[in-house]
C-alpha cells in the first residue's frame, strides 16, 4: 500500500495523505494548535505552491471524525558547495499538529512513519527539521539523529521598554544591560553603514533573475544551502500571504550585489526580524545587514530577532554586526533523518555548522 495515495487504518484512527482539498480541514486543526492563525489559502499557499515542489501532508482522524493530528514535509532544493550535481529536494519538517483534546494518545508515531514512508518514496534523500521543545524528544525516540543546535539573536535599536521586554527572555540581567546594548549595536551600525554607503539600495517588489548568480556565489562558499532563484524567492517572500516582508536590493555600478529581506513588526509589537540575506562578499552582506536594520528602524522596530544555527557563518555575520546572543539553554535543536546514506547531502547535512541557514529558509512563513 502507498501511504502517498490512501488511509492507513491502525485501529480507533486512520492516517491519510493531504491534498489540496483538505486544506480547509487541516486550517481548522492548525488554528485549534497555535495561536498565528492560519486559512486554508495560507496553507495552500505553503503546501501546493512552492516552486521546488508540493509539500508531503497527513492527518490522523477518529473513526467518522474530523482531523485531530496532523504532520507535513515541505521540499526544499538543496546542494552542496555549488556542486549542481548535488543538487536535490530534501524535506523539512513543519506544522507537527495534536489538537489539545488528543494529546499523549501516540498519535504522532504513526504520522511519522507515514510521512518518512512518503518522502523516500518521492526520492528525497533525507528530511530536517528544527523541533519545538515539546515535540523534540518524540522525534529522537522515534529514530532521528540531532545533528545541531539554532539559537535565537537579538539586535537593540532602542533601549526602551520594548527591547527591555524582548532582553528579560534572556534573564534580569540582559534586561537591565539593554541601554549597554543599544549603545553596542550603534556603535557596530557605524560600520553597517559606511558599507551600506558604497551601495544604491532599492526596494524591490520581486526578485530579477540575477539574484539566482548570488546564491551560486554562496553556495560555494558552504556545505549546504537551499538554492535561493528568483521563482523560489518571490513565492516565499513576496508572494507570501502576510504582506508583512520588505525585500532591498544593494546596486554597484548597476548590478544585484546584495539582497535582504526584513519583517516589519506587527501591529502593537515593538520587533522586527532579519529573515534573509545573501551578498556577493562579506562587504556587500555587511550592508545587506545594516539596509534591513535600518528599514526595520524606520518602520518603528525597538529590537530586531534573527536565529542561527550555531557556529555557522551567519551566527558569525549576526555578532559581527552587533546582535546579542542568548543564553545558553535557549535553543532548539537541528534534527536529521536519512533515508538515502550515499548522496552527499546527507554528509553535508550532519554539519549544519557548515550550511547557510537563516530565518528564511524555516518553515513558517512569517517569524515569532
Amino acid at each position: 500500500m502507498s501511504v502517498g495515495s490512501e488511509a492507513a487504518d491502525t485501529g480507533a484512527f486512520s492516517v491519510s495523505a493531504c491534498g489540496p482539498a483538505e486544506r480547509e480541514e487541516q486550517a481548522r486543526l492548525f488554528n485549534a494548535c497555535f495561536k498565528k492563525p492560519i486559512d486554508a489559502a495560507g496553507l495552500a499557499w505553503r503546501y501546493d505552491e512552492n516552486p521546488h515542489g508540493a509539500a508531503v501532508s497527513f492527518v490522523t482522524r477518529p473513526r467518522a471524525g474530523q482531523a485531530v493530528s496532523g504532520y507535513a514535509c515541505s521540499p526544499r532544493r538543496m546542494l552542496v558547495g555549488g556542486d549542481e550535481t548535488t543538487l536535490a529536494a530534501v524535506g523539512q519538517t513543519g506544522d507537527v499538529m495534536t489538537h489539545p483534546e488528543w494529546r499523549k494518545r501516540g498519535l504522532f508515531s504513526d504520522l511519522d512513519r507515514a510521512a518518512m514512508a512518503e518522502t523516500r518514496r518521492r526520492g528525497w534523500p533525507l528530511v530536517f527539521g528544527l523541533p519545538n521543545r515539546r515535540s523534540a524528544h518524540i522525534f529522537l525516540e522515534l529514530g532521528w539523529e540531532q545533528v545541531g543546535t539554532v539559537r535565537p539573536w537579538c539586535f537593540v535599536l532602542h533601549g526602551d521598554a520594548e527591547a527591555r521586554r524582548a532582553r528579560s527572555r534572556e534573564g534580569r540581567l540582559a534586561a537591565l544591560l539593554t541601554p549597554l546594548a543599544a549603545r553596542r549595536g550603534r556603535r557596530a551600525r557605524e560600520r553597517l553603514d559606511r558599507a551600506a554607503g558604497r551601495y544604491n539600495a532599492q526596494w524591490l517588489e520581486r526578485f530579477p533573475p540575477e539574484v539566482l548568480e548570488l546564491s551560486r556565489a554562496t553556495e560555494a562558499r558552504h556545505g549546504a544551502m537551499v538554492r535561493r532563484d528568483a521563482d523560489y524567492l518571490n513565492w516565499r517572500f513576496a508572494a507570501s500571504p502576510s504582506r508583512l516582508h520588505r525585500v532591498f536590493g544593494l546596486f554597484a555600478e548597476g548590478e544585484l550585489a546584495a539582497y535582504v529581506v526584513v519583517q516589519r513588526p506587527r501591529e502593537g509589537e515593538g520587533g522586527g526580524f532579519l529573515v534573509d540575506a545573501l551578498g556577493r562578499d562579506a562587504e556587500a552582506l555587511d550592508a545587506a545587514v545594516g539596509t534591513g536594520l535600518r528599514e526595520l528602524e524606520r518602520l518603528g522596530a525597538s529590537y530586531v530577532q534573527a536565529t542561527a544555527v550555531d557556529g555557522s557563518s551567519w551566527s558569525d555575520v549576526l555578532a559581527r554586526a552587533g546582535f546579542q546572543p542568548p543564553k545558553p539553554d535557549n535553543h532548539l535543536i537541528v534534527i536529521l533523518h536519512v533515508h538515502d546514506p550515499a548522496h552527499p547531502l546527507v554528509a553535508a547535512a550532519r554539519e549544519p555548522a557548515r550550511w547557510y541557514f537563516t530565518d528564511g529558509d524555516r518553515d513558517d512563513e512569517t517569524m515569532g
